[in-house]
């Protein structure tokens, strides 16, 4: 049996129209929308057919209904500019990673949400209070996705079809998801983390986190968050040059860009001193780029499941097979971690009960 919620995720997913996936699949636009609209069943033949063109198994098309994600409850950053296809993919990926965050949840007892909400605080203030209250100070952040990962946040990758988005951040059943792309540099990626706790911090779940003015909320948010006032003061960046800036740069790992505009906003870079400092910038190749930036930060929690999940005699296939989708599709949401197939007769799902998966404390 077709569950028409399924077909309709799996076909977004992929960035299909109805009438694109009636050609691929033979078929007329019209029992693709029956099939849609659960008015229609496909035959046992069809059904085999959609699946293999939609990379999902038969098994996932005939699962439980599904929920689509809310577009309003997504921090997508310039909504207006995506076409609905572009939305639709984005939104039907990011509920099949949320798949396998069940299936993960089914088997791991992971940290709770302490994700705290703080709609109506300026950004600069509500920054301070998360800090205080995850016991931060002023100190650098030293890897901020296990930082997240230890206070909730499930954190995901987007895959290469959405990699234009950046990042992206919402609430599912009260639980904190953030998913970032594999592209950026190393500072940047850290910054898109600490923009997403921004909407998640400020907006919550009651409030749309893709109006203009939230972008710049979540921004200030990330500045301050991962360059404090205090520790920016500090270190005495008063009319900082650009070589001043590219060794400061290193101590909160954060990119060259974003400091100087950090310098700015505390009023120790003049109005001049600022545009100066990044035109410079620019011509070393640090307005698109990161020259000779940090590694990549990735996902500590996932790997520890992996890991765990390897020791127990399962491989990323039959992970990906209790699931419905193809390895590959598990991988592009997992940041690629490298996943070795492990031999044994321990069958999907044997795991009895809830192992308790303990992350390291938050490098700092």
């Amino acid at each position: 049996m077709l569950t028409p919620s399924r077909l309709v995720i799996a076909r977004k997913r992929r960035g299909l129209t109805l009438t694109r996936l009636a050609e691929l699949a033979g078929l007329s636009t019209r029992s693709i929308s029956l099939y849609e609209n659960g008015h229609q069943t496909p035959s046992e033949e069809t059904l085999l057919l959609l699946a293999e063109i939609l990379g999902v198994s038969p098994a996932f098309l005939g699962a439980a209904d599904l929920d689509e994600i809310p577009p309003d409850a997504v921090s997508f950053r310039a909504l207006s500019k995506m076409t609905a296809r572009e939305r639709d993919r984005a939104l039907s990926s990011g509920r099949i990673a949320l798949l396998i965050s069940d299936w993960i949840d089914a088997r791991f007892e992971l940290p709770a949400a302490q994700i705290p909400t703080l709609s109506g605080y300026h950004p600069e203030s509500a920054a301070e209070v998360v800090r205080a209250r995850w016991g931060l100070g002023e100190r650098p952040i030293g890897n901020i996705l296990h930082l997240l990962e230890a206070h909730g946040a499930r954190i995901y990758s987007l895959t290469v079809e959405n990699n234009d988005l950046d990042a992206l951040s919402f609430y599912w059943h009260w639980q904190p998801y953030i998913f970032l792309s594999t592209t950026k540099s190393g500072e940047r990626g850290r910054f898109d983390a600490a923009h997403e706790l921004g909407h998640l911090v400020l907006h919550g779940e009651h409030e749309v986190p893709h109006r203009p003015s939230a972008e710049v909320e979540a921004n200030r948010f990330a500045a301050a968050f991962l360059m404090p006032r205090a520790s920016v003061l500090a270190h005495g960046l008063n009319d900082a040059t650009v070589d001043r800036i590219l060794t400061a740069k290193q101590t909160w790992k954060v990119a060259a860009m974003a400091l100087t505009h950090r310098l700015h906003e505390l009023d120790l870079l003049t109005e001049w001193g600022y545009r100066t400092a990044c035109v410079q910038l620019s011509r070393l190749g640090y307005r698109r780029s990161e020259p000779e930036g940090i590694p990549r930060e990735s996902s500590q929690l996932l790997a520890k499941v992996f890991r765990s999940v390897r020791d127990e005699g399962e491989s990323p296939a039959t992970i990906a097979a209790a699931i419905g989708i193809t390895p590959d599709e598990l991988q592009a949401h997992v940041f690629g971690l490298t996943l070795t197939a492990v031999s044994g007769d321990r069958q999907p799902g044997s795991r009895a009960g809830k192992g308790e998966l303990r992350l390291l404390p938050p490098v700092r």
